[in-house]
């Protein structure tokens, strides 16, 4: 029997106090529907149905824009044009759901929602006709409660609107995720009524009428509540990212990743990494961000889409992105990488020296305050402070050639499209417009002059 998910995302999320769907706000820079749609394209399904609603225009150009292409061609999007109720959603999804597969329901604000929770939904469904994840929590507070009957089987759910206080004072709550089958829904979800304190169309529902035909209802445990919080407040989504940062901090750390502290480090992304790389407080990891073997990140550093070779330092409050370093590199501190660059081994990149679509080649060195960009280096180059590539005249961009082992002096300008020859000197506060030949020395002063018993200019008295 083939299995497909109902993801429900039509909700207006008025709490949220924003123009954005509340679907995609963000959790480790990824909308919330975006992680849920992860987790259930992880059960291999055949299908998933996603149900809009509010401003289901923005949702659908997200996930066309930024949802990678296979999980994107097994969606089918529906429009819940009127929000009647969870069960209401659902059916919007129906006509395109087999009647002969396995369906789960899950909720585009619960992007924590564990694999495992959903493996044993469909575990428990082989022996019910509906299986529904249920949790223990401490404060119930806005969820349907479970009530069971004198067998300790489920009875019914009643949402906390509905419900009486005895029953507002049970603790086990219903998450709102199920399995069950298209066949079921299809012949249970049309009989479902709006007769509650919302005048609405209940999924919750359809345990009890299931009941009430005879029909085996069984309860799943969550493994851990925490993460099936839906979000409905800023508050609540910065709780959930710090879960998720707490989480895959911690996965790092068991992989043998050394964090100076795990609740001050940000992964928005993927990290690969080798053995004895320590990263320090406040870091932010975003896309792809390979690191070889004893690498070391400074607090504050932002690395998005790089590879960092063996034995890297790179030094406090350095941000790079879509570069590539080799091994033994030294970067920072405060220095910016953006992207195009490959920096071959022990390439030194010093404060506040800029670096763009260029290539370095080894142990080439620019200390401190710098614009290198569109710009091949050989090995063994020292750039001198102050130094700039000026590679755009007003309409285009230009490289810059400098060969190897040569020094540039401090405070020079190289307006490209030009070339610095190897074993080339190039004097301080020289301005290079042509090719310097090879071991020649470059210079551009004028006769210094000196004017004994100077005397300065004096403030004109008002």
């Amino acid at each position: 029997m083939s299995l497909e998910v109902i993801v429900l995302a039509a909700g207006l999320g008025k709490r949220m106090h924003s123009d954005l769907p509340k679907v995609l706000h963000q959790v480790a820079r990824q909308p919330m529907l975006f992680h849920v749609l992860r987790t259930a394209n992880s059960l291999n399904p055949s299908k998933i149905h996603v149900v809009l609603g509010h401003q289901s225009q923005l949702v659908a150009e997200a996930i066309e824009q930024s949802l990678e292409p296979e999980l994107r061609s097994k969606l089918t999007l529906c429009i819940q044009s009127q929000q009647l109720g969870t069960a209401h959603a659902v059916q919007q999804a129906l006509p395109n759901v087999d009647p002969h597969s396995q369906v789960i329901v899950l909720y585009g604000d619960t992007p924590l929602t564990p694999k495992a929770d959903l493996e044993n939904l469909l575990e428990a469904l082989k022996a019910n006709s509906m299986s529904l994840l249920t949790a223990v929590v401490d404060n119930p507070f806005g969820y349907g409660r479970i009530i069971r009957n004198d067998l300790d089987r489920i009875a019914c759910i009643v949402e906390e609107k509905d419900a009486t206080p005895e029953q507002k004072a049970i603790k086990e709550i219903n998450t709102g995720m199920i399995a069950t089958t298209g066949e079921l829904l299809q012949e249970f979800i049309p009989q479902i009524q709006n007769q509650n304190a919302q005048q609405e169309y209940y999924l919750t529902d359809l345990a009890g009428l299931l009941v009430q035909a005879g029909r085996a209802v069984g309860l799943v445990h969550a493994t851990a509540p925490e993460l099936l919080a839906g979000v409905n407040n800023k508050l609540q989504l910065s709780q959930v990212e710090r879960i998720y940062q707490e989480q895959q901090a911690n996965r790092l750390m068991m992989d043998g990743l050394t964090l100076a502290d795990p609740k001050r480090f940000d992964l928005r992304g993927e990290l690969t990494f080798g053995k004895d790389c320590f990263i320090d407080t406040n870091v932010i990891i975003e896309g792809k961000v390979v690191l070889g073997d004893h690498v070391s990140i400074g607090t504050g550093c932002v690395l998005k889409d790089v590879t960092i070779g063996d034995r890297s330092e790179i030094s406090p409050y350095t941000v790079m992105e879509k570069s590539e370093l080799k091994r033994h590199t030294t970067i920072g501190p405060f220095a910016r990488l953006r992207p195009g660059n490959v920096l071959e081994d022990e390439v030194h990149i010093g404060n506040f020296v800029e670096v763009k679509n260029s290539h370095i080649e080894e142990g080439t060195k620019s200390g401190h305050l710098t614009y290198i960009g569109d710009s091949d280096i050989g090995a063994g180059t020292n750039i001198g402070a102050g130094t700039i590539t000026c590679n755009y005249d007003g309409a285009n961009k230009h490289r810059t050639t400098i060969g190897k082992n040569v020094f540039i002096g401090s405070d020079t300008q190289l307006v490209a499209p030009v070339t610095v020859e190897d074993g080339a000197t190039v004097g301080a506060g020289a301005t290079v417009t042509r090719t310097v030949p090879a071991n020649a020395l470059f210079v551009t002063r004028a006769q210094p002059r000196i004017l004994p018993g100077y005397q300065r200019p004096t403030k004109k008295k008002k």
